[in-house]
């Protein structure tokens, strides 16, 4: 028996948001003084760092659980299972379901009870639940689901990642450039067929780290001091990830007994263009070789970062032949990989 990904599904929001729609913005400093640059200045360069050229909002009158629902049914779809057969819906998020232009997130009932009503399955041990895990969450969600399948105690598993960090960013905050809508699902299986996850790596580093993506108050003075809004160390949180992430990795691999030249394509978490490329180019040195061209696919350009949904958003639309110049045939060694809030980070790898 081997733990297979049978299915995926994504939903990209069909709202643009470029760069140039942020020159209008007034960005501040965090004690509330203005930027010295203009917005054009601040704009281009935030796009060399992050590569982000634009990004996604949901709709208004959609929510994180709405988002999930229509990755969720695609996946299904794609795996051509019966949603009345899945044992467990694991639902990873940051911030539940928050409405446009509320200030107060809704988590009750968690998102994976609402996903669960919404794709009307009647079997009630068919058990829907929640991870709050950052952005490696549908990384962990995975990492679950296989733990339950070798278990004995599940057979199918549907895993989402879904998001709408547009509703809890600061305007006011440079960093909010970076932030996107998605959402993305997979069904994870037990099967007869080879490969599937090999192995896997998590760890927690919550001794300094734990706060270095927080809650805080608005860079704008004027605003209520009591509405919070996502915030991030940034240079903390690059310094981190590029010595964290690459170890991780390494050990994943290690522990899977696949060699680095075997690895096709690696899938990393869409945080920032230049630290993702800073990471593959120090996983790659602990091997002492250089990172292969076109081993590492990319959607952060276009779709920004939507947090949980952007591996598995990443995954489907390579599946698909959506993303240029990048496949997956059978047989193919991928490692997926992300960091984030807690501090977090983990990988998995995997065998198509």
């Amino acid at each position: 028996m081997n733990i297979h990904i049978t299915g995926s599904g994504s939903y990209i929001p069909e709202d643009v948001q470029k760069n140039e729609d942020f020159y209008q913005h007034q960005f501040l400093n965090t004690d509330g003084s203005k930027i010295e640059y203009p917005n054009e200045i601040i704009v281009g360069k935030f796009k060399e760092i992050t590569g982000i050229a634009e990004r996604r909002y949901a709709k208004p009158h959609l929510t994180s659980s709405d988002l999930a629902t229509f990755a969720a049914e695609k996946a299904i779809t794609n795996a051509n299972i019966d949603p009345e057969t899945l044992d467990y819906i694991i639902i990873a998020h940051n911030f539940g379901d928050v409405k446009h232009h509320a200030i107060q997130s809704d988590l009750v009932p968690c998102l994976a009870s609402r996903v669960k009503h919404r794709l009307r399955i009647k079997n009630p041990k068919c058990v829907a639940y929640d991870i709050l895990f950052g952005c490696p969450g549908w990384i962990e969600g995975v990492i679950q689901a296989q733990a339950f399948i070798k278990a004995g105690i599940a057979k199918k598993c549907l895993v989402v990642g879904s998001e709408t960090l547009s509703r809890v960013v600061d305007k006011h905050d440079r960093d909010s450039m970076i932030f996107s809508d998605g959402a993305g699902a997979t069904i994870i299986e037990a099967t007869h067929e080879e490969g599937g996850i090999l192995a896997h790596e998590t760890a927690s580093y919550t001794y300094d780290e734990a706060y270095f993506l927080h809650y805080g108050k608005s860079n704008n003075q004027a605003l209520c001091k009591d509405t919070r809004y996502i915030k991030m160390e940034g240079r903390k949180i690059y310094e981190f990830a590029l010595t964290k992430v690459p170890q991780a990795m390494q050990a994943c691999l290690d522990k899977s007994g696949i060699p680095i030249t075997a690895v096709k394509k690696v899938l990393l978490h869409q945080a920032n263009e230049k630290m993702d490329e800073a990471i593959i180019k120090r996983f790659y040195r602990l091997y002492k070789m250089q990172a292969p061209e076109n081993i590492m696919p990319m959607s952060i350009h276009k779709l920004g970062n939507s947090s949980v949904a952007t591996v598995p958003t990443l995954f489907d639309l390579i599946k698909h032949n959506k993303l240029k110049d990048h496949s997956i045939n059978k047989g193919d060694v991928l490692i997926f990989a992300s960091v984030g809030a807690g501090m977090h980070i983990n990988a998995f790898v995997y065998k198509y």
